[in-house]
């Protein structure tokens, strides 16, 4: 069936915590209160759902018991309303499975002085309540993110649409199946890794198909199918006269539409939402695959090159996590700089595979030669990012974990590229070239990366505390002696995190 990269389909239960001591008219204040917390939170890209009031550890544990067991809750928001002893929490909280989000609210934005008596205390307590949760949280080591003030605050709630997006970019990795065309590109380290401790720890099934099983899907695309799919690419992009219908080339637009239809048909029929493909291992395709993947990967499907499984699950994730926002995620590679000192620029590309969700300019289809691959010109995308801020993410093995590591960019006006048919993007990281730059290699992160114009840097970090794996960034006030510290640091805690 289709991939879905939207979040119509999920939601966050909100629960508030209280007891019994405080008798029945209190508790139903404490729930039409939390109703209306719920009610400020509307308009969120993922809907919360109020649950009833949580008085004893039984009704607790049930709830995060009925929460894991849902798919299609991605998250809990957790809400001490009144005093809830938090013993009650512990074998609930422990059961959890899903991201937590702890929210330290009150109903009230100014207090009523004048009126305040001690009812009134009684109810409106979660300053004493959201501290006791806090304790139980620490103490038991649960992983959450805590959101402090009222959800009229504009601030208050895009922390909490962050943690929804990253919650949702967690929920697709746990249900991901990634298809491999081929292996990894012969010789590179950092495209390799552990599949069985990624299944582990993210959720993702990587496992491999022979790329002639792909040929025969893509040989099984149909003239008429053919015909409709580039008849979509004369409406959509500007393409090269050789490509038109009548051209010398437009063959070669045919093939690369069948090898979309083939892949689409392979991807749909087995569940997949990423996959990889490499130039060494093309069997019987004509082309290496540059516009079908390009596509694919602007309608939310994860892509790596060469094999590189980790980045493929970085673009769907980031796709996910960036759903109904402007901009998009794609496949990415720092290829060379321009080293103007001052003004130093990043050029970034890949051979073929950029996902056009990077511009709001309209493409040009074009083919053009590809001197590696042994195979037909292959036609592709040829467009530049948007300018803008952007952020680019690497996944490297580290043997005993998983390292994220993250720089926050700005993309750039390009100069005329004439001559370079790709997509591409041209960027500054920060804080400068140099820092960026031995931060990047001395955190040994990989060099194909997503790049995301949609979501910033704290959706990444909610996500990275979900996922309980290393995050590293590289941004503003980063410096080489500190980031390097912060290295070694992350070396021993990740290692006695885990255990012996």
């Amino acid at each position: 069936m289709p991939l879905s990269t939207s979040l119509e389909s999920y939601t966050v239960w909100f629960v508030t915590g209280s007891q019994g001591l405080y008798g029945e008219e209190t508790l139903r204040q404490v729930a039409e209160q939390s109703q209306q917390v719920v009610a400020g939170l509307a308009g969120l890209p993922v809907t919360v759902e109020w649950k009833p009031v949580l008085t004893d550890s039984d009704a607790i544990r049930r709830l995060a018991l009925d929460a894991n067991a849902d798919d299609s809750v991605i998250g809990v928001i957790a809400w001490m309303h009144t005093f809830s002893p938090a013993k009650m929490w512990i074998s609930g909280l422990d059961a959890l499975q899903k991201p937590l989000l702890h929210l330290h609210t009150q109903a009230n934005v100014e207090l009523p002085w004048a009126e305040i008596d001690f009812d009134f205390m009684n109810l409106n307590q979660a300053a004493h309540g959201d501290r006791e949760f806090g304790y139980i949280q620490t103490r038991l080591g649960v992983a959450r993110k805590t959101v402090v003030g009222h959800v009229s605050n504009p601030a208050v709630r895009g922390q909490i649409e962050d943690w929804q997006r990253a919650a949702a970019g967690w929920q697709a990795a746990r249900t991901l199946k990634l298809a491999r065309f081929g292996d990894n590109m012969r010789y590179v380290a950092v495209t390799e890794g552990d599949k069985t401790e990624a299944e582990l720890r993210f959720g993702v099934q990587v496992n491999t198909w022979g790329v002639n099983e792909l040929a025969d899907a893509v040989a099984a695309a149909s003239d008429a199918d053919v015909d409709a799919l580039v008849q979509v690419y004369l409406d959509s992009y500007d393409v090269v006269p050789e490509l038109l219908p009548g051209g010398d080339r437009h063959q070669s637009l045919r093939d690369g539409a069948a090898i979309e239809i083939g892949l689409r048909s392979f991807l749909e029929a087995g569940g997949f939402g990423a996959f990889t493909t490499s130039f060494e291992d093309l069997g019987a395709l004509k082309q290496l695959p540059g516009l079908a993947v390009q596509r694919l990967m602007a309608e939310g499907y994860g892509f790596g090159a060469e094999g590189d499984w980790k980045t493929a699950i970085l673009v769907r994730v980031a796709n996910v996590m960036g759903a109904g926002l402007p901009g998009g995620a794609s496949l990415m590679e720092d290829y060379t700089y321009d080293l103007v000192s001052g003004d130093e620029k990043i050029l970034g590309a890949h051979m073929l595979e950029v996902s056009p969700s990077l511009t709001t300019a309209k493409p040009r289809l074009e083919i053009h030669a590809l001197g590696i691959g042994g195979k037909d010109d292959p036609v592709r995308l040829v467009f530049t990012a948007d300018p803008g801020p952007a952020l680019v993410v690497a996944m490297s093995d580290m043997r005993d974990r998983f390292r994220l590591v993250a720089n926050v960019v700005e993309n750039v006006e390009a100069p005329d590229l004439p001559k370079l048919p790709v997509g591409r993007a041209i960027w500054k990281p920060q804080p400068d070239f140099a820092t960026s730059a031995a931060c990047w290699l001395t955190a040994g992160a990989a060099h194909h990366t997503v790049m995301t114009t949609a979501v910033g840097i704290e959706v990444f970090r909610d996500f990275a505390e979900i996922a309980k794996t290393e995050l590293v960034v590289i941004e503003e006030g980063t410096t080489v002696r500190e980031f390097q510290k912060e290295l070694r640091w992350n070396q021993a805690y990740y290692r006695l995190a885990q255990g012996l």
